[in-house]
C-alpha cells in the first residue's frame, strides 16, 4: 500500500465527511454563542461594576471579586 497518495474519496467516506461538517458547524455556533456572552459581560463591566461572591467549598472562606471599568465617552 502506497502511503504517499491519499485514498480516493468514495461513497463510504461521504457520511464521515458530512458528520464532520455538521460537527464543525455546531462548534462554530458554540463559539459564536460564547463570543456573544463574553461581549455582553465586557459591555456591562465597562458601564457598571460587577461583584462576584465566591465561597470555598472546602474551608467555607468567602471571597468577593469586584470588576470595575470605565466607559469611554462616546463622540
Amino acid at each position: 500500500m502506497n502511503r504517499d497518495k491519499p485514498a480516493p474519496a468514495d461513497e463510504e467516506q461521504k457520511p464521515e465527511f458530512e458528520q464532520l461538517e455538521k460537527r464543525l458547524d455546531m462548534f462554530d455556533q458554540r463559539l459564536d454563542n460564547i463570543d456573544s456572552v463574553v461581549s455582553a459581560v465586557v459591555e456591562r463591566v465597562m458601564k457598571q461594576p460587577i461583584i462576584i461572591n465566591v465561597t470555598c467549598s472546602k474551608c467555607g472562606h468567602k471571597m468577593e471579586i469586584s470588576l470595575v471599568g470605565t466607559e469611554k465617552p462616546k463622540a
